[in-house]
């Protein structure tokens, strides 16, 4: 097993091609307004660009583990980027785009099981676990580059107010990971400085860490502070609550709208 995969083990999966022909397709016809209902089309190319992006976050982790020492993620398939190919397709996929479409907020989905006992070194151990949030910070960058780049100019209002919903999400996901909170990525990358005492007494609780986050969530004043934090970071990255609330608007478009956001359409 000392090889590196077999290259049948990295060829990019013809389901992850799919999904990104679909946010290829349905993305133009947000930018041209090609489509019927503005709506449908922001909500299909916001969706398929968020699950390419959980596909990113679990092949950053899978990357990062193979460097690190662990060869068998070739074998499972992680390194094709089929979302197919994960422990839970269901919490890996199916979940996250859920919350987006009730609550417009970035379920991280812990997918990628990765054989710990093969990779030697606390920093290897950190480090394969911060390359998902991380993953989500660089989307986010990529997604607000218009934005801080003062580059909107001739950027339609349905492209620019999805590209900043799809912004949100990614920044959602990259805080709510980031969260010290066991089964999260956060919690990953302090695991391995614990002592094993902690660490055996904290493991029976990481698959409900995740639960624990969503339910303080539901109380209002921690939910207004998750939500004014990330209102900060957003408008660091030079988007608008305006921008981001339009987007979402659009987004969940089989709800009554306000019309406030309605966008010209050619």
């Amino acid at each position: 097993m000392g090889h590196q995969g077999s290259r049948g083990e990295r060829r990019i999966s013809s389901v992850f091609l799919g999904i990104v022909a679909i946010m290829a397709v349905t993305g133009w016809a947000v930018w041209t307004g090609y489509a019927a209902s503005p709506g449908l089309a922001v909500f299909l190319f916001v969706t398929s660009a968020w699950i390419v992006s959980l596909c990113l976050h679990e092949y950053a982790h899978a990357r990062t583990a193979l460097h690190g020492g662990d060869l068998t993620v070739g074998a499972k398939g992680y390194l094709t980027l089929n979302p197919l190919k994960y422990t839970h397709a269901l919490l890996s996929i199916v979940l996250p785009v859920v919350f987006v479409i009730l609550g417009g907020i970035g379920l991280p989905g812990g997918a990628v099981f990765i054989e710990r006992n093969r990779i030697q070194g606390r920093w290897k151990h950190s480090l394969i676990s911060a390359a998902g949030p991380l993953t989500n910070v660089a989307f986010a960058v990529v997604c607000t580059a218009p934005f801080w780049l003062d580059a909107l100019d001739g950027v339609p209002l349905a492209f620019r107010y999805a590209l900043a919903f799809l912004a949100m999400l990614q920044v959602t996901a990259a805080i709510l990971n980031s969260l010290p909170v066991p089964g999260l990525d956060g919690y990953g990358v302090i695991e391995p400085w614990l002592s094993y005492r902690v660490r055996r007494e904290v493991e029976p609780l990481a698959p409900f860490g995740l639960l624990a986050v969503f339910a303080l969530l539901w109380i209002p004043g921690v939910n207004a502070f998750f939500f004014g934090a990330v209102d900060g970071l957003m408008s660091a990255l030079g988007v608008s609550d305006l921008e981001t609330y339009c987007g979402r608007d659009l987004y969940t478009f089989w709800r009554e709208s306000d019309g406030f956001c309605a966008v010209p359409q050619d």
